[in-house]
């Protein structure tokens, strides 16, 4: 949530800033929310005066004439002050609704442009393996050992749902423990979350009100199952204050993801690239202000040893105006290269969302005079089933088999390699 004050302080500024994002502030409706808060605001106050100033009198009238009068008055000053609060209620309920509706601003050196097409590559690093057979991609090479399966999932559940099984489910429960084990040593704390939250959380975080359609909703109560591990670990502190000496606090998650992936028909559905349910582990931070843009830094440099160790071949990116998420102040995008597709797919997505969240949550920052909002900051380090689906497609062999990173071969029990063909 946008704080107010910039709003009605520097209004032009944020509405020029919003359209480069495609948002079109509406500022008649604001102005006229604004302006009924504050008048309904010094009403209240004007009333809730005159209340306490006549309860002094009626308390030192002797004349009883004159108390029964001054009763008469306070009970109608008492109906009055009860329907100016219920007015305001529902006009600052109202506001805060819009409120909830405005995007974040973009930082200063975010690209303008309208969509993806216009995100700015910042570098590449790995060889583009090259091939002397005809390549398969990692649906037909799970396919060859049916260690991926999507007749039984759509079964046990429906489509965009997979079953993995023998050396693949291995291979995905390995990326799992190493990414935890190389975060942690990188100084993240391990935290495990629940995969349902409340509304509350959603709304903290931003994927509600707007992005409702994109989530599995519990139809016995109002919850909902996570897009994310970023909307349980970002949630664990709100309310509250923290001490600036604990900054900036690190943690990482292991969780499966859930997304109806509304209005997504046909866009990259083939194999285990776009799910309803996935793996992901999720780098969260809470940091102070001003060391913001410095952590997303770091962060992203994170999730990026990640695809270096594994040896895959990545680039970054910067997200333009068009692209950045309704949240996020700026987004730094890892993606790996498929050589089925001979192109580079988003793994991780790296966000700085400056207080925008922590303005939801009422999440502080302590300070000797006035307590101010943290800043927050996530990305993917990485998404598991992406992960796996790069490695077969650019280790693959002539022969049906698949090379393993050697980071990971401990973690695979000493395999080196995946025999599919059998």
């Amino acid at each position: 949530m946008l704080d107010i004050n910039l709003l009605r302080n520097n209004l032009e500024e944020i509405k020029n800033n919003l359209q480069k994002k495609g948002f079109d502030f509406d500022e008649k409706s604001f102005e006229k929310l604004d302006s009924d808060r504050k008048k309904l605001q010094i009403d209240t106050e004007s009333l809730q005066e005159k209340s306490n100033l006549l309860a002094k009198e009626i308390a030192q009238e002797k004349n009883q004439a004159l108390k029964d009068q001054r009763l008469k008055e306070a009970k109608k000053i008492s109906t009055d002050l009860k329907e100016v609060k219920t007015k305001l209620d529902s006009t600052l309920e109202e506001l805060n609704n819009f409120l909830l509706e405005i995007p974040n601003v973009l930082s200063e050196d975010v690209p303008v442009g309208k969509s993806e097409e216009n995100n700015q590559i910042i570098y590449e690093k790995g060889a583009i393996p090259e091939f002397s057979f005809k390549i398969k991609d990692h649906q037909e090479l799970g396919e060859l050992s049916n260690g991926i399966n999507f007749e039984e999932s759509v079964t046990i559940a429906k489509s965009r749902f997979v079953v993995l099984r023998k050396e693949i489910a291995k291979l995905h429960r390995s990326l799992v423990q190493y990414m935890l084990d190389i975060h942690v040593e990188n100084g993240y704390e391990e935290i495990y979350v629940p995969y349902l939250v409340n509304k509350n959380s959603l709304v903290g975080t931003g994927q509600l009100p707007k992005f409702e359609e994109d989530l599995f909703k519990i139809s016995n109560e109002e919850m909902y199952l996570i897009p994310t591990a970023e909307v349980p670990v970002s949630n664990i502190y709100r309310n509250k204050i923290l001490n600036s000496e604990e900054l900036p606090i690190k943690f990482v998650a292991h969780t499966p993801c859930f997304r109806s992936e509304a209005g997504s028909y046909g866009k990259d559905t083939k194999g285990i690239i776009r799910q309803h349910q996935f793996d992901k582990v999720e780098l969260v931070k809470f940091v102070h202000p001003e060391d913001s843009e410095n952590e997303l830094d770091k962060l992203t440099n994170d999730a990026e040893s990640i695809l270096n160790n594994l040896n895959l071949p990545y680039r970054k990116v910067i997200l333009c105006s068009g692209d950045t998420g309704f949240a996020s102040s700026k987004t730094f995008d890892l993606e790996v290269w498929f050589p089925s597709q001979k192109t580079y797919r988003e793994i991780s997505s790296c966000s700085n969302f400056r207080d925008f969240q922590c303005r939801r949550m009422k999440i502080r920052i302590k300070q000797s005079k006035e307590n101010i909002f943290c800043h927050t900051i996530n990305g993917s380090g990485l998404a598991i089933g992406r992960t796996l689906a790069a490695i077969l497609e650019n280790n693959q062999t002539e022969h049906g088999s698949v090379t393993i990173p050697e980071v990971l071969v401990d973690y695979m029990g000493g395999t080196k390699e995946l025999n599919l063909s059998r």
